[in-house]
């Protein structure tokens, strides 16, 4: 036998010191948000996922969860207008008056980039 195979590795102390260990169950406590679901509430309309993007990024940068999202066939084709290249600006319902709010007060800068795209 070689010096690399002639010396055996015993795992069989770790695996004991594992097994000794007690784990504690994790609570529901513990973990934020639970199990409560949601509601997304569409704030905008654009043609095109690009001004939806820009728009939700304003309202993140205002402190309010937004995402920005367009159906999958028209993204992948690259579409901005139809049904398909809609983008839509979507914030959770408890959001949604504020998020409003601010996007009707910086109104024509918003129309702008939605008609630049």
């Amino acid at each position: 036998m070689n010096s690399m195979t002639s010396g055996s590795l015993s795992f069989d102390s770790d695996s004991e010191e594992q097994e000794n260990q007690t784990t504690e169950p994790q609570s529901s406590e513990t973990t934020p948000g639970g199990d409560k679901e949601t509601q997304w509430e569409v704030v905008r309309e654009t043609m095109g996922i690009a001004p939806a993007e820009i728009i939700a990024q304003r309202l993140q940068a205002e402190g309010i969860p937004a995402r920005a999202w367009q159906e999958g066939a028209g993204q992948a084709f690259g579409l901005t207008v139809g049904l398909l290249g809609t983008g839509y600006v979507v914030v959770p319902e408890s959001y949604a008056e504020e998020a409003r709010k601010i996007l009707d007060a910086s109104g024509d800068d918003l129309e702008d980039i939605n008609e630049e795209s």
